[in-house]
C-alpha cells in the first residue's frame, strides 16, 4: 500500500466530510432537536418565548427606564428602538446558542464518538444548524414587525442581511470548531466560552448605538471596535431591517457596505479556517481523551 493511501486513524477530510456525510448531518440535526425538546410542553415554541422575554426585559430597562426610545419628550433616543433592539437580539441569540452548543458538542457526544467512527466535524456543525432552525421563527417575527412599521426592503437591504448572517454563522462555526476541539483536552474552554458569550451582547451595538462608541471613545477605538465581526453583522441587520423603518435621518457607520462587511467576511473566514485547522490537528485523539 502506498504512503498516500494511509491515513491517520480518527482524522477526517475536513469540510469535504460535510458534503459526503450530508445525510448523516441531517440525522444529527434532527436528533439534537428531538433530544432538546424531549419531555418539553412547549417544544419548539421556546424559540419564541426566550427571545420575547429577553426583548421585553431589555426594552423596559433600556428603552423606557434609560430613555433609549425616542419620544416627543426625548429627542436624543433612537426611533423605533423596539425594531433596533430586536434585530440585534435575533442575531446575537443565534451566535450565542451556536457557539455555546458547538463548543460542547464533542464532549457531549463522547459516548457515540468512542463507539464508532464518523466525521467528528459533523457534531459542531450540526449544533450551528440547530441554532439556525431556532433562528427562523425569530427572523419571521422580526420581518412581520418591520412590515407593520413600513419596511419595504430593497435588494441592497436583503443583501446586507444575508451578509450579516453569513458573517456571524462563519464566525460561530469557526469558533465552535476551535473550542469544541480544545474542550476535549482542556475543559476550561467551556468557562472561557461562557465569558465570551456574556460579553458578546455588550461588545456589539445590540442595545445601544454605534455613535455612542465613537463619541465616547474616539475614532481609533471605534476602528478596533468595527473589527469585531459580530459588530459588523449586527450593523448590517440594523441597516437591513431597522433603518428603512425610520425617516431616513439616522445613519449607519461610515463605509459599512463598502469596507466593513467585506472585512467582516474576511475575518470570519479566517477564523473558520483556523478553527478547521486546529480541529483537524486535534481530532485524532478525541476517542482516547474522552
Amino acid at each position: 500500500m502506498s504512503a498516500e493511501a494511509l491515513q491517520t486513524p480518527g482524522r477526517g477530510s475536513g469540510f469535504a466530510d460535510l458534503f459526503r456525510s450530508r445525510f448523516l448531518l441531517k440525522l444529527l440535526v434532527a436528533k439534537e432537536l428531538k433530544v432538546r425538546y424531549r419531555g418539553s410542553v412547549l417544544g419548539l415554541l421556546w424559540s419564541y418565548v426566550k427571545p420575547a422575554v429577553q426583548f421585553v426585559v431589555f426594552y423596559v430597562a433600556l428603552g423606557i427606564f434609560l430613555n433609549m426610545e425616542r419620544s416627543p419628550t426625548n429627542a436624543s433616543g433612537l426611533p423605533n428602538y423596539a425594531i433596533y433592539l430586536f434585530s440585534g437580539i435575533v442575531l446575537i441569540n443565534f451566535f450565542t446558542e451556536a457557539l455555546g452548543n458547538a463548543s460542547r458538542s464533542i464532549v457531549g457526544n463522547g459516548g457515540l464518538i468512542k463507539k464508532i467512527y464518523l466525521p467528528r466535524q459533523l457534531f459542531p456543525v450540526a449544533s450551528v444548524w440547530v441554532s439556525g432552525v431556532h433562528f427562523v421563527p425569530q427572523i419571521i417575527i422580526l420581518l412581520v414587525a418591520c412590515l407593520f412599521n413600513g419596511w419595504r426592503p430593497g435588494l441592497l437591504q436583503l443583501a446586507a442581511a444575508a451578509a450579516g448572517f453569513l458573517i456571524v454563522a462563519l464566525l460561530a462555526t469557526g469558533l465552535g470548531l476551535l473550542f469544541g476541539a480544545v474542550n476535549v483536552y482542556f475543559r476550561d474552554a467551556e468557562n472561557l466560552v461562557d465569558m465570551l458569550l456574556m460579553i458578546a451582547t455588550w461588545a456589539s451595538p445590540v442595545l445601544y448605538s454605534w455613535i455612542m462608541v465613537r463619541d465616547k471613545l474616539g475614532e481609533t477605538f471605534f476602528t478596533v471596535y468595527q473589527l469585531n465581526p459580530i459588530t459588523v453583522g449586527v450593523e448590517a441587520f440594523h441597516f437591513a431591517f431597522w433603518l428603512p423603518t425610520t425617516d431616513g435621518a439616522e445613519s449607519i457607520p461610515p463605509h459599512l457596505l463598502s469596507v466593513w462587511i467585506p472585512v467582516g467576511l474576511a475575518i470570519s473566514g479566517l477564523v473558520l479556517l483556523t478553527g478547521q485547522l486546529v480541529f483537524r490537528r486535534l481530532e485524532g485523539r478525541f476517542a482516547q481523551e474522552l
